[in-house]
């Protein structure tokens, strides 16, 4: 797995070093590498600088550009999470009740993960409340199929 995902990233960064895309290929790469997922953003730069080496300083600000821009998106995202943190730390009695509640039913409170509005917060909940993994996602797909099958056989049952 981990060969396979050198291999794309390689395969990657040679791409968008070629000269026809180079400097927007050092960008995006020089932004992703700066958020949390990993990947250098030093190799697209140089492949692209060896192939045209006029485009030295044009590649320089480019990748100083992208690379600062994912550093602030990366920024914003700690910040984010620091809310949210905030926020879970200082709650209402209605959302207390509500974590309580998935603690009390524990997993099989994920059968109920198939409902709007309402069952992808379930899911975050548990896995904030540190619920067991793959239990909830027992519950979560016993859930979401109940749900599909349902809703299938009914449209087909009444428009059919």
């Amino acid at each position: 797995m981990e060969q396979q995902l050198q291999a794309w990233i390689e395969a990657l960064l040679t791409l968008l070093a070629l000269p026809k895309v180079g400097l927007a290929g050092v960008f995006l790469v020089s932004l992703i590498g700066a958020t949390l997922l990993p990947l250098a953003s030093e190799p697209a730069l140089l492949l692209l600088v060896k192939s045209s080496p006029s485009l030295f300083w044009p590649a320089i600000l480019v990748a100083t550009l992208g690379n600062t821009l994912g550093g602030t998106i990366t920024w914003w995202m700690g910040y984010g999470a620091e809310r949210v943190f905030e926020v879970a730390t200082h709650r209402t009695p209605t959302e207390s009740r509500a974590l309580a509640w998935v603690q009390r039913h524990g997993p099989p409170a994920l059968l109920l993960s198939w409902l709007p509005v309402i069952g992808d917060p379930l899911c975050a909940v548990a896995g904030w409340l540190k619920l067991r993994f793959w239990p909830c996602v027992g519950f979560m797909a016993v859930g979401k199929f109940l749900r599909y099958a349902l809703i299938t056989a009914g449209v087909v049952w009444l428009w059919l």
